[in-house]
């Protein structure tokens, strides 16, 4: 660090007395400013701009397996360990593809309920409107489903539900949490 300032500050200050106050030597100071850094060898910054390229080739989306394909079919010899280390170093990371499951099966005999919203989203006091939906987030152990209620007015969320199942009991687990904290005055009857 002493030798990294004293080369920031040569322009004003004399090599010599920086030295001689940071109590480093000169000869010290010039064998740092000639010696290559670590963990760059004559073609690294070639390799790294080639890594670059490739990168912005692919719009972003190759990761280090697939650069490193691409760098050894155009000749260049390189392990994937370093391809790895190098895109870490740039901040290059490829973009993974997202997961897409299927939630709604249109294709059933059940009866479906009828619109009584017509799109009025804006009603005038709270506990009037409930709106719902059921989305899914992809985990470890597999897909979690999450249901919930929200109310319009507010537009808060007033019911939630979580399972590994998207069932009919995850959507009335939160409808049942939304009458338990809400506890609207009127019900109306949903069958």
């Amino acid at each position: 660090m002493k030798y990294a300032f004293i080369e920031a500050q040569e322009v004003a200050f004399p090599v010599q007395a920086m030295c001689q106050v940071l109590g480093v030597s000169r000869s010290g100071y010039y064998a740092w400013k000639e010696r290559p850094e670590l963990g760059l060898d004559a073609n690294a910054v070639t390799i790294a701009a080639e890594i670059t390229g490739a990168h912005k080739r692919s719009r972003g989306t190759y990761g280090s397996p697939r650069i490193h394909r691409e760098l050894r079919a155009r000749g260049i010899r390189i392990s994937r360990k370093r391809v790895e280390r190098l895109m870490r170093e740039k901040g290059l990371k490829g973009a993974q593809k997202r997961r897409f499951h299927c939630t709604t099966d249109s294709r059933h005999s059940l009866q479906i309920a009828p619109n009584t919203l017509n799109r009025d989203f804006d009603p005038t006091e709270s506990n009037r409107t409930w709106a719902g939906d059921v989305t899914y987030i992809a985990t470890e152990e597999g897909w979690l489903y999450l249901a919930v209620m929200l109310d319009l007015f507010s537009r808060r969320v007033v019911g939630w539900s979580v399972s590994s199942t998207n069932d009919t009991a995850l959507a009335s687990e939160a409808l049942r949490r939304a009458l338990v904290s809400r506890r609207p005055e009127a019900v109306l009857a949903l069958t």
